[in-house]
């Protein structure tokens, strides 16, 4: 009769013992997903904020645009025109905004024709206007709910080819840090200046 201790002499005996399955914890799991979410919302904060800048430029851009084009179709068409600074006091918070008038016979009204381009404009929560023309420094901007003061502009833009002498502060409401500054002349010459500045060309 055969040994059985000897019947596996020589052989390799494997034992296959239950081992830890490779993974990642609970603990990694949420590290990952907090760099996950952190990252998403940095992204988010600086799409969001450069949308705005680029919303904003354009906005200041479409003012001294449509100031300039107001100019010409007053003489034009014999009719002055206005333009209009608003604050808005809605929940608590004060937002800007822009438009544009017609003289009538009965006084200033919505302009008849190119309503699309005479559209009012609002600015972004956060960013404030401040005008400046000839007789004041510092022309105040009434709320929009004084219906007399709300029905005549600030600035007119006169059939003889002539304007109001002034300029528009856009600031940064919080720290009021000067954004864009745009200013004009009698005849109505533009400048739109990042800053206030005059940009340099090379």
């Amino acid at each position: 009769m055969r040994n059985p201790s000897v019947a596996l002499t020589g052989q390799s005996v494997i034992a296959t013992v239950p081992g830890r399955q490779q993974g990642f914890s609970l603990l990694e799991l949420l590290v990952a997903l907090i760099v996950v979410v952190l990252v998403t919302t940095m992204v988010n904060l600086t799409v969001s904020s450069g949308g705005q800048d680029v919303r904003l430029e354009a906005q200041v851009r479409n003012l001294a645009d449509v100031a300039s084009y107001a100019l010409d179709e007053a003489q034009m068409t014999g009719v002055d025109y206005g333009l209009l600074l608003q604050e808005h006091l809605e929940t608590g918070e004060i937002t800007y905004s822009y438009s544009w008038l017609e003289r009538h016979v009965d006084g200033w009204g919505d302009p008849v024709s190119g309503k699309d381009l005479f559209a009012q404009e609002d600015l972004p929560p956060g960013i404030a206007l401040e005008l400046e023309v000839e007789d004041a420094p510092v022309a105040e901007l009434s709320l929009d709910d004084n219906e007399e003061e709300k029905i005549n502009p600030q600035v007119v833009f006169y059939a003889s080819g002539e304007t109001t002498v002034g300029a528009i502060n856009v600031r940064q409401l919080d720290n009021d840090e000067l954004l864009w500054r745009i200013e004009w002349d009698l005849l109505g010459r533009f400048d739109v200046l990042r800053r206030g500045e005059v940009e340099e060309e090379y």
